[in-house]
């Protein structure tokens, strides 16, 4: 992605700063003390949840059953671990920031998570990078951001290793890119892509506006035409 430094105030800074804080200190399964380490050893509290957490709970529900099964809170070993959506929620919460201290232009860059608004200073899109499945060291492909792919979410398994329940067991794939209109739908489907394979892919395209980028182990590409080298 090329490079526009952008300064921000310091009270944009430190609310931007907060968004991230609060749902870490809420959902965060690292945390012995917050609500989400608590249900995470006692799913039956999720009935006397608070209000924020039900609804991103929910939320997750309604992926897994859009993705048939392949994006799920459920763990196999039975905690409920909603960083799937969380993520993305928080991503979403500091860019509403960013626009409500009248910032129009900016870009989003969370653990490999893009969302962006507007133009680079230079007039020209917003030009978002696709690391090399291959070659951590290298660009594999780039897609130009424009409205309705203003979001971009990458999910693969060389940097985590397997971090993701796994429904296929054939064309597995390494790396998943998807970009979309909001950051929650490209990051949620790029995990359940990864996860549940080619016929998960199959699925979603066909009821969701994205464009994929995906590596197979066998080495098996598949391509949405925005997608440039």
């Amino acid at each position: 992605m090329r490079r526009t430094q952008l300064v921000f105030d310091v009270a944009t800074t430190e609310a931007v700063k907060s968004a991230f804080r609060e749902l870490e200190e809420r959902f965060s399964l690292y945390r012995e003390d917050s609500e989400a380490s608590a249900i995470g050893r006692d799913r039956s509290l999720i009935r006397s949840a608070s209000e924020s957490y039900r609804d991103m709970y929910w939320d997750a529900v309604a992926w897994l059953a859009a993705t048939g099964g392949a994006f799920t809170p459920h763990r196999p070993d039975g905690v409920v671990d909603l960083s799937g959506v969380v993520k993305a929620r928080a991503i979403e919460a500091a860019g509403d920031i960013l626009v409500a201290h009248g910032h129009e232009d900016w870009c989003l860059n969370a653990g490999g998570d893009v969302l962006v608004s507007g133009a680079q200073a230079s007039g020209d899109p917003w030009s978002v990078g696709i690391v090399d499945p291959d070659d951590r060291g290298q660009l594999w492909s780039r897609i130009d951001t424009h409205p309705g792919r203003m979001a971009v979410a990458t999910s693969g398994v060389q940097e985590r290793g397997e971090h993701v329940w796994r429904m296929a067991s054939e064309n597995t794939f390494t790396q998943v890119t998807v970009a979309a209109a909001d950051i929650e739908t490209a990051d949620v489907l790029a995990t359940a892509i990864l996860g549940g394979g080619i016929e998960t892919l199959q699925l979603v395209q066909k009821a969701y506006d994205i464009d994929v980028l995906a590596s197979a182990a066998d080495g098996t590409v598949w391509a949405s035409p925005v997608f440039t080298a």
